[in-house]
C-alpha cells in the first residue's frame, strides 16, 4: 500500500511540475511577456534615475535662524554675540571690547551650524524630551537658567514632544536648540528616506504589483480555454482548481524572481548613493525585504484575482481594469489617511502595511525627522520662524504609521501578511470553482 501511494504522488508531482514549467515556458516565449517586464524595468529605472539625481544635487544653505546676520552693524554676527552674552542689537555691545577682544566671526561659521542628533537626550527619556544644543549658544553659561527653559517643562535645552488629540505631534523647544540644521543635510536624508518609500509603495508594491499581473495572469487560465489547448492539460487526472494553482505558480516562478532582480539592484543603488559616512547603508536592507515581501504577496493575490476573473469572463480584462482604478485610489488614501476603514477592502492596503510597519522599525526616527523639517517659531521675543526644509513634504507624504491602532509594527505586520494569504487562497478556491463550470471551447 505504501508503494502505490507513493507512486500517486510521485505521479501527481509529476503532473504538477509539467504545468508549472509549460507554463514557464509559455511565458519566456511571449514578446507580450518581455515587453510587460521590460517597461516595469524601465519604470523602476527612471524612478531610481530621479533618485541618483535628487542626491548629487547640491542644496542652498538657509540661515533658518537668523544668527548669521549683523542686526547692530557692529561686525558681529548675531548668534557669536547670543552666544558670548553681548547685545546683538547693541553697536556700543560686542565681544570685541572684551579684554583680550575677540575678533568677529565669519558669517558662514552660524549658518547650518546645528545638526539632527536626536538620540542625545538631556532627560534620557526620548519618547518625551529629545534634541540637543549643538552649538552651545542654549548652553551658554552667560544665559540666565530661565532663558535655557523657554518650553517650561524643567528640562534645559531640550525639544519636548506630545500628541495633540487629533494625533498630530507637537514639537516645542528650547530656545537656539538645533534651530539652524544642516539643510543639504537633511534635505538628503529626508528625500532619500522619501525616495525608498516612494519607489517602494508606488513602484514595486502598486505599479509593477498590479502592471504585471494584469497582462499576465488575466489570460492564464482564459487562453488556453480559447485555443482548445486547455484539453490537453483536463485529460490529465487532475482537478481544475490544481490546474488553477499550478498555472499560478508557473506565473510566479517569472514573476518573482525578477522581483527579486529589481529589489537587489534597487537596494544596491539606494545603499551607495544614500547620503551618510559609510560606504553603504547596510541597516536598510530591512525596508528593501518588507518591500519585496509586499510585492510578491500583491503579484500573488492579484494573479490570483485577474486570473479569475479571466476565467468568469472572455474579457475578464475588462472586469480588471475598475478593480485596478479602485486599488489605485486606495494606494493614493493610504498615504493621506493610512487609518482609514476602507483600506481594509483593498489588496494595496493590506500590502502597504507591511511596508509601513518596517519603516517604522528600520527609522524609528522618522517621526522626529519629519516634525522637525516643518516650520517651528523658535523664539517669541525676536518673532523669527524657521522655514519648512527641503525633503520634509515628500517625507511626509510617503511615510505613515500601519493605521491598526496601536498595534506594534511587527503585529501589523504579520495580521497583514496573514490576511493577503486568506485573499489569496478565498480566490484560489472561488476561481477553482468557477473554472470547474466553465465550457471548454
Amino acid at each position: 500500500m505504501a508503494d502505490k501511494t507513493n507512486t500517486i504522488f510521485r505521479a501527481l508531482d509529476r503532473k504538477a511540475s509539467a504545468i508549472t514549467e509549460f507554463t514557464m515556458r509559455q511565458y519566456r516565449t511571449k514578446i507580450s511577456t518581455w515587453v510587460v517586464l521590460i517597461t516595469g524595468l524601465v519604470t523602476i529605472s527612471l524612478l531610481m534615475l530621479f533618485y541618483v539625481d535628487a542626491m548629487q544635487r547640491d542644496f542652498e544653505a538657509i540661515d533658518n535662524d537668523n544668527d548669521s546676520i549683523d542686526s547692530d552693524g557692529d561686525s558681529y554676527p548675531d548668534g557669536q554675540e547670543r552666544a558670548l552674552g553681548t547685545s546683538p542689537f547693541n553697536e556700543f555691545d560686542h565681544p570685541g571690547l572684551f579684554n583680550p577682544p575677540i575678533p568677529p566671526d565669519d558669517p558662514e561659521k552660524w549658518i547650518n551650524e546645528d545638526d539632527f542628533d536626536w538620540d542625545e537626550s538631556p532627560s534620557g527619556t526620548r519618547s518625551v524630551s529629545v534634541g540637543y544644543d549643538d552649538d552651545g549658544d542654549c548652553r551658554s553659561e552667560d544665559r540666565p537658567e530661565s532663558q535655557k527653559d523657554s518650553n517650561d517643562n524643567g528640562i534645559s535645552c531640550d525639544i519636548e514632544l506630545s500628541i495633540s488629540l487629533s494625533g498630530e505631534l507637537i514639537y516645542d523647544m528650547d530656545d537656539f536648540v538645533d534651530e539652524d540644521p544642516d539643510d543639504e543635510a537633511y534635505a538628503k536624508e529626508a528625500l532619500h528616506r522619501a525616495s525608498i518609500l516612494g519607489i517602494g509603495k508606488l513602484g514595486f508594491v502598486f505599479i509593477i504589483s498590479i502592471f504585471i499581473p494584469l497582462f499576465m495572469a488575466t489570460g492564464l487560465i482564459r487562453d488556453e480555454m480559447s485555443s482548445g489547448t486547455m484539453h490537453y492539460m483536463l485529460t490529465k487526472p487532475i482537478a481544475r482548481t490544481e490546474v488553477f494553482f499550478y498555472r499560478i505558480i508557473g506565473y510566479l516562478g517569472i514573476v518573482w524572481p525578477y522581483l527579486i532582480i529589481l529589489t537587489i539592484i534597487s537596494a544596491i543603488i539606494t545603499g551607495f548613493a544614500g547620503p551618510g559616512d559609510s560606504l553603504f547603508r547596510f541597516s536598510e536592507f530591512g525596508i528593501w525585504l518588507a518591500i519585496l515581501f509586499a510585492a510578491m504577496l500583491a503579484t500573488l493575490v492579484y494573479g490570483m484575482l485577474f486570473c479569475f476573473l479571466g476565467v468568469m469572463w472572455r474579457y475578464g480584462i475588462i472586469l480588471a481594469i475598475p478593480f485596478a482604478a479602485w486599488e489605485l485610489g486606495m494606494a493614493l488614501l493610504s498615504m493621506g489617511i493610512p487609518e482609514s476603514p476602507i483600506l481594509r477592502f483593498s489588496v494595496i492596503g493590506w500590502s502597504l502595511i507591511i511596508v509601513d510597519s518596517a519603516s517604522m522599525i528600520v527609522w524609528p526616527d522618522m517621526a522626529l525627522l519629519i516634525s522637525s523639517g516643518f516650520s517651528v517659531e523658535m523664539n517669541d521675543s525676536s518673532g523669527f520662524e524657521r522655514e519648512e526644509l527641503i525633503g520634509s513634504e515628500p517625507l511626509q507624504y510617503f511615510y505613515a504609521t500601519p493605521g491598526l491602532g496601536d498595534l506594534s509594527p511587527f503585529i501589523s505586520m504579520i495580521i497583514a501578511t496573514v490576511v493577503l494569504l486568506i485573499q489569496a487562497t478565498a480566490l484560489l478556491f472561488i476561481g477553482g470553482a468557477i473554472f470547474k463550470g466553465k465550457e471548454i471551447e
